[in-house]
């Protein structure tokens, strides 16, 4: 294997290593800035580093497994959240050489070479974690060992990730619709707003009786209430929220006219939208063992996250209930807004990878769907 290495930013530090997948150089950074090059981030998930991967909310990013054994399952074609990876690089202590599992049908070396992406092996992963949760996400490239000394004048060069609208980058370029889910007869048409949405997600709207439409994240709310949803849903996704304002706009308009779920990006984009603001975490939730506690029902939910913002709790209007907060931070995790029928939730439902305490909430958006409908005389129709 090709020794490697990680170098961050304006810190001198160096984490070395053996590379694997795709070997990118600073040439290659120079031309194709979304490979090798990202915000270096970990991940204290135990099992799913495929779903990590293909997670569209990672997109510019260099994900850290703290899991030391990665690679052990393999890969396989019923895990992808999307159809293909979107990290920018991806770097664990130990990698498995001979995964073994029945689904597998091919390894994660060939996977990340496949589809571009630079991996790094051999690196004492819980060293950086405990730098990044000291210092704070910093940039980061990942380089062959004879390329290091480039690093410092690249990163440099290469544009840096404030303001920049990563949303626009991984959305769908044209609508489509989403397969039913098979044995389950669609109550309800639901727009997918996609500012980087996981397929479980759409799986899991679908399996609660959902007919979906995925529409591009700069789709209009004139143009989204022309397609007569009976709800909206606000997807996940990477990046800054406040780099696109369009988003937020485009939730003004259609706030209160039907019923609305946010989720994870899309729960940030509401907040803004009602006149919140959102600021950047010191290091982010992900992974998908955070502690929530639901303020209505009382009790804590053991839920998936993958996010490097935060939505202001000072900052939001006296009509907006927060429902839902971190138990390690205090941050806001979910929130419902008075006389509006929408709410929305930092973390994942869909729960993949992770537990499954917040499937529930598919239920609330469901039911906010039939009170809103029941007695109206002009309820959309499902072809």
């Amino acid at each position: 294997m090709k020794p490697g290495a990680l170098i961050l930013e304006g810190t001198e530090t160096i984490f070395r290593g053996a590379l694997f997948g795709a070997t990118v150089s600073a040439a290659d950074l120079r031309k194709n800035k979304d490979r090798g090059y990202g915000e270096v981030v970990f991940n204290t998930s135990l099992t799913g580093y495929q779903e990590i991967l293909t997670d569209p909310s990672y997109y510019g990013q260099i994900v850290t497994m703290t899991t030391p054994h990665i690679g052990n399952t393999g890969v396989n074609l019923e895990d992808p959240e999307s159809k293909h990876p979107w990290c920018a690089g991806f770097v664990v202590h130990q990698k498995c050489e001979e995964p073994s599992n029945w689904r597998s049908n091919g390894n994660l070396n060939d996977y990340l070479l496949e589809h571009g992406i630079p991996g790094i092996s051999g690196v004492d992963t819980r060293a950086l974690t405990r730098f990044l949760r000291s210092r704070g996400v910093v940039r980061g490239v990942i380089l062959p060992e004879s390329e290091i000394a480039q690093a410092a004048k690249l990163l440099k060069e290469l544009p840096p990730f404030e303001g920049r609208d990563l949303i626009a980058e991984v959305s769908t370029p044209k609508s489509y619709a989403w397969e039913r889910s098979q044995g389950v007869k669609p109550q309800f048409k639901v727009v997918v707003v996609d500012f980087g949405v996981k397929w479980n997600l759409l799986r899991s709207l679908a399996a609660h009786g959902c007919d979906l439409e995925v529409v591009p994240a700069k789709t209009s709310a004139q143009e989204i209430l022309s397609r007569k949803p009976h709800g909206i849903f606000l997807s996940n996704g990477p990046g800054d929220p406040a780099a696109a304002p369009y988003a937020s706009e485009m939730v003004k308009g259609v706030l209160g006219k039907v019923p609305l779920f946010g989720v994870c990006m899309g729960h940030q984009i509401l907040s803004i939208a009602l006149g919140g603001r959102t600021y950047k975490l010191k290091f982010g939730h992900r992974g998908g063992n955070q502690p929530v506690f639901d303020r209505t029902s009382e009790r804590v939910e053991i839920s998936s996250h993958n996010h490097g913002y935060s939505v202001d709790e000072a900052s939001l209007p006296k009509s907006v209930k927060v429902t839902h907060v971190n138990l390690n931070d205090k941050t806001v995790e979910g929130l419902a807004v008075e006389g509006k029928d929408a709410f929305s939730v930092q973390y994942h439902p869909e729960a993949c990878p992770g537990p499954h305490d917040s499937v529930v909430l598919f239920d609330r958006f469901v039911e906010s769907m039939k009170r809103f409908w029941d007695g109206k005389s002009d309820v959309p129709k499902i072809s």
